[in-house]
């Protein structure tokens, strides 16, 4: 069978044979009925953790449906878009809405949310303090460089009472600048990638470190058991699956997205991960 992308489809040879050995209405009949002699394909870009192992186990349901998906993993968060844009993938799973929203603004990129599947709530995570109350006045702590990921680090420091920003600042896009009142003049670090924040913290850099959850897991670090604050479930960081706008209305994409938010596909995402990612339901 020859397998194409998501914008061009072919009969296998099997239908064209049986179109010819039975007789034209009957063979249309059977192709209009949904024969299984056409199949879709997805090329879809993810991150390895927790987004490549659910749509692994979407898979299967989706081939039910007459669509296969061709998974490409990524440790980056600049490359999936690029390929995107590039027309090397027709989708990607990845990133959370602030984040997507930036990278379309500064690149231009003619891309759409085609829907929020889950929350990976970030979490402050420390080998000598076991809770952000402990941390002691100059505290360092590491942060990534994802700017995107500053107003939910910020967010979790403000909420525990430790940091302030300033009037007016929308969280969502705040960065350590806009902090006001910081009592125990805790230092901000913001020099490191996503993808090297577990190391930092299973060497016990700083007295923190914030990680994103899927970098944590991938690395055997539990989110809800291993970290001293993890950020709310009410996060308005989902992540999403993003795909060029000409493309928003396809079929195969829109019956990815009813897949991934299947209470099957929820439960698994719930059972696996225990609370460290949370399946998004509205």
């Amino acid at each position: 069978m020859k397998k194409t992308t998501i914008f061009k489809s072919v009969l296998a040879v099997g239908a064209t044979l049986l179109l010819g050995a039975c007789g034209n209405n009957e063979a249309n009949d059977k192709v209009g009925e949904g024969s299984s002699a056409e199949e879709t394909v997805i090329k879809i870009g993810a991150s390895n953790t927790p987004h490549a192992e659910i749509l692994e186990f979407a898979k299967p349901i989706l081939e039910k449906e007459g669509i296969e998906l061709d998974i490409t993993t990524y440790n980056d968060y600049v490359i999936p878009n690029e390929a995107l844009a590039e027309g090397d993938i027709d989708a990607n799973y990845f990133q959370h809405i602030p984040f997507f929203e930036s990278a379309v603004e500064e690149n231009n990129y003619d891309f759409v949310n085609a829907g929020a599947i889950h929350l990976e709530p970030i979490g402050i995570f420390s080998k000598k303090y076991k809770s952000l109350d402990e941390l002691p006045d100059g505290a360092t702590v590491l942060v990534s460089s994802n700017t995107s990921d500053w107003g939910r680090i910020i967010s979790i420091f403000q909420e525990a009472g430790l940091v302030k920003v300033k009037e007016g600042v929308n969280l969502t896009t705040a960065t350590f600048d806009d902090i006001a009142e910081n009592p125990k003049h805790i230092k901000f670090e913001y020099e490191n990638d996503p993808a090297l924040m577990p190391t930092l913290y299973q060497q016990g850099e700083g007295d923190a470190v914030a990680i994103n959850a899927n970098f944590a897991v991938d690395q055997d670090i539990n989110p809800v058991e291993d970290s001293i604050a993890l950020e709310s479930e009410s996060s308005p960081y989902a992540n999403i699956v993003a795909v060029k706008t000409e493309d928003a209305d396809s079929p195969a994409i829109q019956k990815l997205i009813s897949v991934l938010k299947s209470k099957e596909v929820q439960d698994y995402i719930r059972e696996t991960w225990n609370g460290a990612v949370v399946p998004v339901t509205e």
